[in-house]
């Protein structure tokens, strides 16, 4: 007998919506211009799709897939790389990624206990697309946080129908952030963690190219935003007066680009997103599993070859620099937007994590003088 779970379909959750993102509460980090939905659908053909789990007082869970571009992903792959900055994780497709250097599937996030079956979803979806027929060999690319504290993870709610869902309903537009999707129930700096997204956009004549990312932050440290310790300010932070496990976790960090980059440079702008999690106060922490899976929409690898060898545009190195810091200014301004637009949320066995509170969050801005 099914669970009678509620589907929210977070685009038009007016909740979520009510939330603001750092940008509109003043917060603006970095120097270089955002994308027009400061997301990584910005990147030109980019869905996300979300579907969150509520039930009662234990359910608290969901799945956010990527999905790279319109066509049939395993057909026509896109160049890819996964940086591991600490490997406390259940992060499926690592190996075939790193040899190969590309995605052939959509990119899924979910809980650590649900990985199996959002796996096994992602295969059924892609076996069942036209052209697909023979295909006896597949790669699917999932990534997890623990979201045990708030969800009764050994529950296991995540069902095939919820990813497939999710892959249905993913859109080009704004993004959905907080309690939604992956980041339902997730923690990061003590405080309510979730799903965040942002972008960067080149000027011109660095190359104009577009950096997204979107982040699932299960993590802890020290918070700063913005270069401001706001979590010495407040009071909460791991380790503040015991040796304590408050900073494991995990985040996942999916970053796309239409820059033509190989996987080699793919690999490199994947490490530059750890980059923008230490600027947050992140620690990468021995219980943490800190992933970024890094793709670009340019040059896509056909499954099946008309010739032996191909010819194509890859950016040169020195080329590369600019993109370096898109990722690092996306990757802080996503964790934060995470925390910023995440609510109060009580789970399961009576737990209870409260959201960053935005009036102390402002005052501290204000008097280090980062308000804009």
């Amino acid at each position: 007998m099914k669970r009678n779970i509620l589907i929210l379909l977070l685009l038009f959750s007016m909740p979520i919506l009510a939330q603001k993102r750092a940008r509109e509460l003043g917060i603006r980090i970095g120097v270089l211009p955002t994308g027009a939905l400061n997301a990584i659908t910005d990147v030109a053909g980019v869905k996300v799709g979300q579907v969150t789990l509520r039930e009662g007082a234990d359910v608290r869970t969901g799945v956010t897939a990527i999905i790279p571009h319109d066509g049939n992903i395993f057909q026509a792959k896109v160049p890819a790389a996964i940086y591991i900055g600490n490997g406390f994780g259940k992060l499926t497709g690592y190996s075939q990624v790193e040899e190969l250097g590309t995605i052939e599937t959509p990119i899924l996030l979910t809980n650590t206990l649900s990985v199996p079956t959002v796996s096994d979803a992602i295969i059924d979806w892609t076996l069942g697309q036209p052209g697909n027929e023979n295909v006896r060999s597949l790669n699917p690319v999932v990534g997890e946080t623990n979201d045990g504290f708030l969800n009764d993870i050994r529950g296991r709610h995540v069902r095939k129908e919820h990813v497939l869902n999710a892959l249905a309903q993913a859109q080009n537009g704004p993004v959905a952030e907080g309690n939604v999707g992956a980041g339902t129930g997730t923690v990061c700096f003590n405080f309510k963690g979730g799903i965040g997204t942002a972008s960067r956009k080149l000027p011109v004549n660095l190359g104009g190219y577009t950096v997204g990312v979107l982040v699932q932050t299960n993590f802890g440290g020290v918070l700063k935003v913005n270069g401001v310790p706001v979590g010495e300010e407040l009071g909460k932070f791991a380790f503040k007066e015991s040796l304590d496990k408050t900073s494991d976790g995990s985040c996942m960090i999916v970053v796309a680009t239409d820059a033509p980059l190989d996987a080699r440079n793919l690999k490199r702008l994947a490490k530059r997103a750890i980059m923008g999690l230490a600027q947050t106060g992140g620690i990468a922490s021995n219980g943490s599993g800190d992933y970024v899976i890094a793709f670009s929409t340019a040059n896509r690898m056909l499954h099946e070859m008309p010739e032996r060898t191909y010819g194509t545009t890859y950016l040169h190195n020195d080329a590369v620099s600019p993109l370096f810091l898109a990722v690092i200014e996306s990757t802080e301004e996503a964790i934060i937007n995470s925390l910023v637009m995440a609510q109060t949320m009580e789970g399961t066995q009576g737990h209870k994590v409260e959201e960053l509170p935005k009036e102390q969050l402002l005052e501290i801005m204000k008097k280090y003088g980062r308000l804009k």
